[in-house]
């Protein structure tokens, strides 16, 4: 029996991101249930207080500081690389790019998967074989931009992305 698309196949580990940016101090209740059931989250910086400690609850959280978090958090890193299901994700602010884009990113980091925020925008892009994700800003609402949070699901060495949106 072939499993469905996006599905693991019986023996296949299959583990499942939550992407998160821009939240700025502030977890709305509908990224809650947006990441339900994931195995990890990353946050691609711009932090604010308190949100590490609640999206603890929900995964386990590694955490790339933003141009807006104070200097020295131990618990946040100029950028985060983790091997997921044989693919190797890259998260990064971007800010350290002046203006973040798909191929400033391509060109500067190696990785399947490119993970960041900073500008507030969604965006995915599949260019030269990798993935490059910005989950939105799931913090305050700004620049007239739905909040969102991505999922990124890896089953056999694949990635795929869904962005989701975050009601008010």
């Amino acid at each position: 029996m072939t499993p469905a698309p996006g599905a693991a196949a019986p023996n296949e580990k299959r583990v499942v991101v939550g992407l998160v940016s821009d939240t700025h101090g502030l977890v709305r209740p509908s990224l809650f249930d947006a990441l339900a059931g994931v195995d990890l989250i990353l946050h691609a910086g711009d932090v604010g207080d308190g949100v590490l400690e609640e999206l603890g609850a929900i995964a386990p959280v590694s955490a790339v500081y933003g141009n807006t978090d104070p200097p020295g958090d131990p618990r946040l890193a100029a950028e985060v690389v983790r091997e997921l299901g044989g693919v190797r994700v890259h998260v990064s602010h971007g800010h350290e790019l002046g203006s973040p884009t798909p191929a400033r990113l391509l060109a500067r980091y190696a990785g399947d998967v490119l993970v960041y925020g900073h500008t507030h925008r969604q965006l995915v892009v599949r260019a030269e074989g990798r993935l490059v994700v910005n989950p939105g800003a799931a913090g305050p609402r700004r620049f007239d931009l739905e909040p969102s949070v991505a999922r990124l699901t890896i089953a056999g060495g694949v990635p795929d992305v869904e962005l989701i949106a975050l009601p008010k």
